[in-house]
């Protein structure tokens, strides 16, 4: 089954948020919406998203100051939009790490074009691109990256997006042990420090790919560190 990517947008407007919110799910993406500052960190902390559409407008602090705090954790792609046209406004966001700029009011095509670049640049993709691969095989388990589809002896598996997500960076990495905050920082971005959200997501990941999830074959602990996937 393919995972199609996470955008969450961050707009306090009703009639802005349903517009952006229409032309996401028209083109198959699964999205969420915020209508705060806070409440946008904590989806984004807790969801992960492929992409973020931040409005600088916001009720409860500026979409700037969202942006920074985004930007201290996580490297999710940001695209602003907002009404702000002014060149030191879109200055003042790119340097703090913005990935791209929208100017309301904007087209359908436009906004579309916007996210696909921003998904081709994100590391949490885990695309062709950025990883120099298109798939790999590890024993039984061929991983698709630029399908985003995962199979185990010819069948597919229904992974979440974070199972996937810990799957492929491990994958890419088989070999390295790669530590609980660095799977906790690259999955779960923002603020993410819940080892206990790592431990279940591996063991629900474990028991759709291991054949004895007690004995792993691909996915091995080492412990007090962190996981390393098998390279056979």
């Amino acid at each position: 089954m393919e995972i199609q990517p996470l955008v969450l947008l961050i707009e306090d407007d009703a009639s802005i948020s349903a517009f952006i919110m229409a032309i996401l799910t028209a083109n198959q993406y699964r999205a969420l919406r915020a209508v705060s500052g806070r409440e946008g960190l904590t989806l984004a902390s807790s969801n992960a998203p492929d992409v973020i559409l931040l409005d600088l407008g916001l009720p409860d602090m500026d979409g700037v100051e969202v942006l920074r705090e985004i930007r201290a954790q996580s490297k999710t792609p940001v695209v602003i939009v907002s009404a702000r046209g002014l060149e030191r406004d879109k200055v003042a966001a790119l340097d703090l790490g913005a990935d791209d700029y929208i100017v309301k009011p904007f087209g359908t095509a436009e906004l579309l074009a916007r996210i696909r670049t921003a998904l081709r640049h994100s590391p949490k993709s885990m695309g062709s691109e950025p990883l120099g691969l298109a798939s790999k095989v590890i024993g039984e388990l061929n991983i698709d990256y630029q399908k985003r589809i995962v199979t185990l002896r010819g069948e597919v598996l229904h992974l979440t997006p974070n199972e996937y997500k810990l799957l492929a960076m491990l994958s890419v990495n088989a070999g390295k042990v790669l530590t609980h905050d660095t799977l906790i920082r690259e999955v779960w971005g923002l603020y993410g420090n819940d080892s206990h959200t790592l431990r279940v997501n591996m063991a629900n990941l474990r028991r759709k790919i291991e054949e004895n999830p007690g004995s792993p074959r691909y996915i091995l602990t080492e412990m007090g560190v962190g996981y390393r996937m098998a390279e056979e």
